[in-house]
C-alpha cells in the first residue's frame, strides 16, 4: 500500500478554500500516472506545532502507481508547486502539502532521497486519524505498530476532527 498525506490551510485564487484546493490537488495526483484508490474523509486540524496560523484540512489517499518512491515524491512536489506551494520555513502555512507517507513496507533513510516511512507520520494525529479509516491494521515498517495503536498514542493536545462537507465555507 502506498499512502499520500494531503493538507493545506491557505486558499488559492484558482481553486478557492483550502478544502477545495486540496480536493483539486488529489484530482491532479490522479492525472499523473497515479491511481487514487481511496481517500479518507477530510479532517480539520490545528497546526502542529501549535501556532496562530489558520487551521488545516487533511486527508490521506491510498494510491497505486508504477512510479518508484523518488519519482512519486518528485511528482507530488511538482503538483504542490503548480498549486502555489512555496517551500521555505518548516511547518509554515501552505496552499497544499502532499506527503509520501509510506510506500509498501519500504524503509529508506534520508540519503536515499526520500525518507520512508515519513519520519513524523507516527507523531501526527492529523495523519493517523485519516490513515486509520483506510488501513487500521497497517503496520509501520520501522515501529511494527498498527495505525490504530499509533493513533491511540498520538499526542492528546493535537486536534483532528472529521469535517462535514457542508462546512467548507467555515474554513475559507
Amino acid at each position: 500500500m502506498i499512502f499520500v498525506g494531503i493538507g493545506g490551510n491557505l486558499a488559492t485564487a484558482a481553486h478557492g478554500s483550502p478544502l477545495a484546493t486540496c480536493k483539486a490537488a488529489v484530482a491532479a495526483v490522479g492525472r499523473q500516472g497515479v491511481v487514487v484508490v481511496a481517500c479518507s474523509r477530510w479532517y480539520l486540524s490545528r497546526p502542529v506545532p501549535l501556532s496562530n496560523q489558520p487551521d488545516f484540512v487533511n486527508a490521506v489517499a491510498a494510491v497505486a502507481t508504477e512510479l518508484d518512491p523518488l519519482r512519486l515524491l518528485d511528482t507530488l512536489h511538482r503538483i504542490e508547486a503548480a498549486f502555489g506551494r512555496r517551500r521555505g520555513v518548516r511547518d509554515a502555512a501552505r496552499t497544499v502539502d502532499l506527503d509520501l507517507l509510506a510506500y509498501g513496507a519500504e524503509v529508506r533513510p534520508a540519503e536515499s532521497g526520500v525518507v520512508l516511512p515519513h519520519p513524523r507520520l507516527h507523531q501526527r494525529r492529523f495523519v493517523l486519524a485519516p490513515l486509520a479509516e483506510l488501513a487500521p491494521a497497517w503496520r509501520h515498517p520501522r515501529l511494527g505498530r498498527t495505525t490504530l495503536e499509533l493513533l491511540a498514542d498520538a499526542p492528546a493536545d493535537q486536534v483532528a476532527e472529521p469535517l462535514e462537507e457542508s462546512s467548507d465555507r467555515a474554513i475559507d
